[in-house]
C-alpha cells in the first residue's frame, strides 16, 4: 500500500554557501501530525507544512511548490550509488513515500494523503545549496543525469499529514507527461519541451512559458 514513511520538517540553520546565508534544506522526520495548507504565492509564501522553514523564497516554496515528495525506493538507489545511508529528509523532501513512483507521477495527478488533497505540479530542480549539502563533486550533473527529481505538490484541500498515512491516487490524467519527463525537458533534453503541451491544463504556467520560448515564432 503506498504510504508516507515520514513527514519531514526543516529548521533555519546558518549556511554560508547559500544565497541567503542560511537554509532549511536539512529536514528531519517528526512523529506528530503536521498541518498542511496553501502557503501563498511564490516570493511571499514559504512551505505548505506548518513549522517547515524555507530560506530562499525566490526559488522555493509558494503555492505551486508547497510540498516536496521523494520516494524511499529512489533514496535507497542513491544510497547504493553514493556508498552511504541517505536518511529521510536529506534531499529536502517533506514527504518520504513508500510504494509510489513519485518521479513517474503525471503532471496534474491528485493524491489523497491523510486529511489533505495534493496535486503534482513540478519536478525539483537541483540548486547550489543542495549540491553543497551533498558534499559530492559534480552533484548537480549526477542528479540531472539520473532524472529522479521527486515531485512538488500544490495543496488543493488543507488538512494534516502524519507518518503512516496512506497515499491514494484519486486522479491520474490521461496524458503521459510525467515529472521525470518534464525534468529532462527542462534540464537536459530541450527538444522534449514542445511535448509538454500534451499535459493541457495540467501544465503549470512556469513550464508553459518555457515551452513558449522554445517554439519557433510565426513568420
Amino acid at each position: 500500500m503506498p504510504h508516507v514513511l515520514s513527514v519531514n520538517l526543516g529548521s533555519r540553520v546558518a549556511f554560508e554557501d547559500s544565497d541567503t546565508g542560511h537554509t532549511g534544506i536539512g529536514k528531519r522526520p517528526v512523529p506528530t501530525p503536521v498541518e498542511v495548507r496553501a502557503p501563498g504565492p511564490r516570493g511571499v509564501g514559504g512551505s505548505g507544512l506548518v513549522g517547515d522553514h524555507i530560506s530562499d523564497l525566490r526559488h522555493h516554496g509558494g503555492d505551486d511548490q508547497a510540498v516536496y515528495a521523494y520516494a524511499r525506493e529512489d533514496l535507497d538507489a542513491w544510497a547504493e550509488e553514493l556508498g552511504h545511508e541517505v536518511p529521510p529528509g536529506l534531499f529536502g523532501e517533506n514527504l518520504t513515500t513508500v510504494g509510489l513512483d513519485v518521479s513517474g507521477a503525471r503532471l496534474g495527478e491528485r493524491w489523497r494523503v491523510g486529511g489533505t488533497l495534493l496535486q503534482v505540479t513540478y519536478p525539483r530542480v537541483p540548486c547550489r545549496t543542495f549540491a553543497r549539502v551533498m558534499e559530492r563533486r559534480g552533484w548537480v550533473k549526477t542528479f540531472t543525469q539520473r532524472a529522479l527529481p521527486g515531485a512538488y505538490l500544490r495543496v488543493l484541500e488543507p488538512g494534516t499529514v502524519t507518518a503512516g498515512d496512506e497515499v491514494v491516487v484519486e486522479h491520474r490524467p490521461d496524458h503521459d507527461v510525467t515529472i521525470a519527463h518534464a525534468f529532462r525537458a527542462v534540464l537536459s533534453e530541450p527538444e522534449l519541451l514542445p511535448g509538454l503541451l500534451a499535459a493541457g491544463d495540467d501544465l503549470p504556467d512556469k513550464l508553459r512559458r518555457k515551452v513558449a520560448r522554445r517554439l519557433p515564432r510565426p513568420a
